[in-house]
């Protein structure tokens, strides 16, 4: 079985907004390391990096709420096909 791939977020925007590499951050928690060990890996203030773990989970909230009322909107136009094509059942 084929795991979905994760929405795509604008790592290098973040970047650029932090003025740190986001992806090697996301990669040290894929790895399970905790926020302090990565501040002290990284030289990162602890806050500064709550707020871009932040700033990650809004953009995949936005996006999942996207896809969401995409597929909704979808599957009401089916159902309005299905209504007028069939409207006696």
């Amino acid at each position: 079985m084929v795991k979905p791939k994760a929405p795509e977020i604008d790592t290098q925007a973040l970047s650029k907004k932090y003025r740190t590499s986001v992806a090697k951050l996301i990669k040290l928690w894929k790895k399970g390391q905790s926020d302090v060990e990565i501040a002290s890996e990284t030289g990162i203030d602890l806050m500064t990096l709550r707020q871009i773990k932040t700033d990650i989970q809004l953009a995949h909230r936005r996006l999942r709420l996207e896809q969401k009322k995409k597929a909704l909107a979808q599957s009401q136009a089916s159902l309005q096909h299905q209504i007028f094509l069939r409207p006696l059942l």
